[in-house]
């Protein structure tokens, strides 16, 4: 049977400004769901709130798992449930060893006892998988990391903890060709009867890897359009414009040419979604 997260007419605001205003979504294990749009749409914003982050209040709506609600979760008891966030910008933790992190966080979400020869034969193969430095297990939690390294520990975490569901914002910011690649593969390499993923994203290149079976596309703060594809293209060639004359929707131009030519190309910085 497979595991549903499901998102109904979901509102949020943060300082009393809404950013979320009636988000309908639903994942399936198995899924791999993209979300593309316009800087300041809302886009992060909806990845925090699923996970929990005490900084925005739920004003409306409802998100469950295997239809159980979850929005009196704290972010722990949701990690437990089976929902992990990659964050865009990942904290660095200095004197926390990144195996130690991971160790602990395996226990935390399991409730069980991880032994140390099981654990470094994960750990060493993930890391193997990813390409990365072989002293990364002794080196404290992203610290000294480069964009790139820290993405791909996000990824590393991802693999070790084998979520439910993934939410990846914009793990793609800070990745050459090749990385990108490999983290796309690894990602994808994962999705199945167990594992269900929601994808944020400004970059067609990420999917030609993680190839998604759903693309919606959100402004201001609600999911407007869901097609395949054939989405991606189409904002690839022209941008938000023709959703705007499509749907009647005001889509500030600067912000939405200023997407359009992030898409189909690998940047090394990505910016933020309106908080």
């Amino acid at each position: 049977m497979s595991d549903v997260l499901k998102i109904q007419g979901l509102c949020a605001s943060v300082e009393e400004k809404e950013i979320l205003k009636g988000v309908d979504l639903e994942i399936k294990s198995g899924e791999v769901h993209a979300i593309m749009g316009p800087n300041g749409t809302g886009k992060s914003t909806l990845s925090s709130v699923i996970m929990g982050s005490p900084k925005y209040n739920v004003t409306a709506g409802s998100i469950t798992l295997n239809d159980e609600s979850i929005l009196e979760l704290a972010v722990d008891e949701r990690a437990r449930k089976g929902i992990f966030l990659a964050y865009q910008y990942p904290a660095e933790v200095p004197g926390v060893t990144n195996s130690d992190f991971i160790r602990t966080a395996m226990k935390a979400t399991t409730g069980k006892n991880v032994s140390l020869f099981s654990f470094i034969k994960s750990f060493d193969k993930a890391c193997s998988e990813l390409k990365m430095p072989e002293d990364l297990a002794h080196r404290y939690l992203n610290e000294g990391f480069s964009g790139g390294e820290k993405k791909r520990n996000e990824i590393l975490q991802m693999k070790m903890l084998k979520p439910k569901f993934a939410i990846l914002d914009e793990i793609d910011s800070g990745l050459d060709v090749d990385a990108l690649r490999i983290v796309g593969e690894n990602v994808y390499s994962m999705v199945g009867e167990g594992f269900g993923c929601l994808l944020i994203t400004h970059y067609q290149r990420l999917l030609d890897y993680i190839k998604p079976d759903y693309v919606h596309i959100m402004i201001n703060g609600r999911i407007v359009k869901t097609g395949g594809k054939e989405l991606i293209t189409k904002i690839d060639n022209e941008g938000y414009d023709w959703i705007k004359e499509e749907l009647g929707i005001d889509v500030n131009a600067e912000e939405e040419k200023k997407t359009h030519a992030l898409l189909g190309s690998c940047a090394h910085a990505g910016k933020s979604d309106a908080k």
